[in-house]
């Protein structure tokens, strides 16, 4: 195994994929270390946990940027400041701009409430259950510049209920979205993830 990683989370609401995805890193004491959680909402719940886990936070507010292009400068220079090994994008709601994503080129994931490349974007659980499918689940991937485009490590498919809404639908993908996202971590961790093209292996 190699040295330490060093992880910055980035969220922008209630956290809950960063708090599983914590528990787990000290659950299993893997060689990680959560630098920071950095969000672009001042309002999100996700900073009550990082401050109950001793990690450090950073508000960039996205809703007070008279320019896009400043906010996404300000969150490039933030990331950067870290210098980190793997950014974890884990309910952030924006779109990651290409010279972002060139700087840290398959150093980010991002957890999806989709199969993808089915349902990318917005209201995913809401995309399925207007389509009918029969199965529904999550991925984790790499981000890449498209829109949850990125090289797949991770997925994991649920058989739809026909009784469901989509709020029970999303708390159903959301329960296997706290096992993929930390393991995905762990794998990234352990230098067990090698991309090919745009296939992910994961090494024994």
């Amino acid at each position: 195994m190699g040295k330490t990683k060093r992880v910055v989370f980035l969220a922008s609401g209630r956290g809950s994929n960063f708090s599983a995805s914590i528990e787990f890193i000290r659950k299993k004491k893997l060689k990680l270390e959560p630098l920071a959680l950095l969000t672009d909402n001042p309002e999100a719940k996700a900073l009550t946990l990082a401050k109950k886990f001793g990690i450090s936070t950073k508000v960039i507010p996205y809703s007070t940027y008279l320019s896009k292009l400043d906010y996404h400068r300000d969150l490039l220079h933030g990331v950067e400041s870290y210098d980190p090994d793997l950014i974890v994008a884990c309910g952030y709601m924006r779109i990651l701009k290409p010279d972002f994503v060139a700087r840290f080129r398959n150093k980010i994931i991002n957890v999806h409430p989709s199969l993808l490349p089915a349902f990318p974007g917005l209201d995913s659980q809401k995309q399925a259950l207007d389509y009918g499918v029969k199965v529904a689940g999550c991925t984790v991937h790499f981000v890449s510049e498209g829109v949850d485009t990125g090289p797949i490590i991770l997925q994991k498919a649920i058989a739809i209920r026909p009784e469901w809404t989509e709020k029970e639908l999303s708390l159903a993908i959301l329960k296997e979205e706290h096992k993929i996202l930390p393991l995905a971590i762990q794998l990234f961790c352990e230098d067990k993830l090698k991309i090919k093209e745009r296939k992910v292996e994961i090494l024994k």
